[in-house]
């Protein structure tokens, strides 16, 4: 089973997480940031990931350090989990509709790490949730993970709608990708490594 458990300690978060690729999307999330912790259940739902956060994050200050912190930990958790690479599916493309809103999800298990964040007309907040954070949280999550990841929203006016449309095309997309196919027979790529 491709599982992980990390710990991550700084001066402003106090972070355990313990990620399955191969998962159901059981959840237990405590972020102390609400609708992030509503975010991440949908992407761990959706890509039938198991997924445990438990994070002391200084929120007085703002919720930056925990959201960036907590997609720095999911990432390496993926990184580890993913290993070799051998007989993955690599590539997802995935769209996933919340009401009005539809976004895409693109994404190649490279090792290079890239990020196209195309996401316009979000409100500034969801609740208290500051919305730039949620290109912040991918920012450190592809960084981590050393993947390539495209998000583009096609449309939407609910900002809540937007996000939650498109953690969940993340999540989808992550599952397919990272999928073992037992007709790939080593690493799928030209060069022979990713």
């Amino acid at each position: 089973m491709r599982r992980e458990q990390i710990s991550r300690k700084t001066g402003e978060t106090d972070i355990e997480m313990d990620f399955s690729l191969d998962g159901t999307g059981i959840t237990d999330i405590q972020t102390g940031v609400g609708f992030f912790d509503h975010m991440l259940t949908a992407f761990a739902k959706h890509g039938r990931f198991d997924l445990t956060v438990k994070c002391k994050g200084d929120i007085e200050v703002d919720q930056h350090h925990s959201v960036e912190d907590i997609g720095i930990v999911l990432g390496q958790a993926f990184n580890k989990c993913i290993g070799t690479k051998e007989g993955i599916e690599r590539f997802a493309l995935v769209s996933t509709p919340m009401d009005e809103a539809l976004s895409t999800a693109s994404i190649d298990i490279s090792g290079r790490s890239y990020l196209v964040f195309n996401v316009e007309g979000m409100k500034d907040k969801v609740g208290e949730f500051d919305t730039e954070l949620v290109e912040e949280f991918f920012l450190a999550f592809t960084s981590n993970a050393k993947i390539t990841l495209h998000i583009n929203l096609n449309y939407g006016k609910n900002t809540h709608h937007i996000i939650e449309s498109v953690f969940k095309s993340f999540g989808r997309a992550l599952r397919v990708a990272s999928t073992i196919n037992p007709e790939i027979k080593g690493v799928p790529s030209t060069k022979g490594t990713l």
